[in-house]
């Protein structure tokens, strides 16, 4: 079993590509390095104020604290722009990181699937090395990302 599976992307098990990209302030944020000893919870997603997308982000809004005491940070990535995101984390109170992942680049290195015409909904939670303990794809359920974190960090 190899690090990436074309039809399955990164495998559980396996510690995430190094790559870099900036968050709804502009600044840059290089991971795997920026989660180390604390872990993290990143989440992609299609597009910032859409039903599911907002529900989701929100969800974790809701949820950042327990995260939090967990040890874990929530970083969420799609291609929207700094700007887009810096409006998306402030309309909705969010807590956390908003990643900018022009071109997709960052999404297709992780292997995550359209589904049809949007980018794919997937979720990884990392332990403090970057290493994938578990990752969960539900295009349709945003909210069910949370559930499936938690219920893995819990019993982490």
């Amino acid at each position: 079993m190899g690090i990436f599976n074309k039809a399955k992307g990164l495998e559980t098990g396996t510690r995430i590509p190094e790559f870099q990209l900036k968050d709804q302030n502009g600044i840059w944020v290089k991971l795997p390095e920026a989660i180390l000893q604390k872990g993290a919870v990143i989440y992609f997603y299609p597009k910032n104020e859409s039903g599911v997308c907002t529900k989701e982000a929100c969800a974790f809004r809701d949820n950042f604290e327990t995260f939090s005491d967990m040890g874990f940070q929530v970083i969420g990535i799609n291609n929207a722009s700094v700007e887009n995101h810096k409006a998306f984390q402030k309309n909705h109170r969010l807590p956390f990181t908003l990643l900018s992942d022009p071109g997709n680049k960052v999404l297709k290195m992780f292997g995550i699937r359209n589904v049809l015409f949007l980018t794919g909904r997937e979720t990884f939670v990392l332990d403090k090395e970057g290493m994938i303990l578990h990752k969960f794809r539900d295009f349709l359920n945003g909210e069910k990302h949370i559930q499936e974190a938690l219920k893995i960090l819990k019993n982490y």
